[in-house]
């Protein structure tokens, strides 16, 4: 842990507490979608929307932490995908799964590059992972898309995935910090 410096070490307590948070929404959310998604109602197209727009103010607090520049690209990516998923909602599921997709294929990108820079910080495995996963489910969600039936509690469960890799990178996280703070 020697080879990191101050500021990166001072923002593991503020990063665990940012994926505990996450950990709390993506579930509600996620229950919340499972409930409304059987059609694609107003309040499923607002629950999506939601969706990248917490992880834009996720992104904002993670930025102000960790100076993590690729943050910056996650702002507005998902900042972007809120407007594509405002547009998709008024087209129905398929072009839902499609602009939902995509944003998971890039926003898992640029979490898989901010995990690997943070690898030294400890509890970024399981962000690596999710970063990687994403993008896989990103593409199944467009695949899916294509289908004619097509639906939306895939959604949901790529939240509760989410969620389980914030939960393990914060437990781990902790650790990490508390071994930092120690050396």
């Amino acid at each position: 842990m020697t080879t990191l410096d101050n500021a990166t070490v001072a923002s593991a307590p503020v990063l665990r507490r940012l994926y505990f948070v996450r950990v709390g929404f993506a579930v509600v959310w996620a229950v919340l979608l499972g409930v409304t998604a059987s059609d694609l109602g107003v309040a499923a197209g607002v629950l999506l929307v939601i969706y990248p727009l917490f992880d834009v103010a996720a992104a904002v607090v993670d930025l102000r932490a960790s100076r993590a520049r690729e943050l910056i690209l996650n702002i507005v990516i998902s900042s972007l995908a809120a407007v594509g998923l405002v547009l998709a909602a008024t087209s129905g599921i398929p072009a839902v799964l499609r602009v939902f997709g995509g944003w998971a294929i890039v926003s898992g990108v640029v979490q898989l590059i901010v995990a690997v820079r943070r690898r030294k910080l400890g509890g970024q495995t399981a962000m690596i992972f999710s970063g990687g996963l994403s993008t896989v489910i990103g593409t199944t969600f467009i695949v899916m898309a294509s289908r004619d039936n097509a639906m939306l509690t895939g959604v949901a469960g790529y939240a509760v995935g989410g969620a389980i890799f914030f939960l393990i990178s914060a437990i781990r996280l902790g650790r990490a910090a508390r071994a930092a703070k120690g050396n």
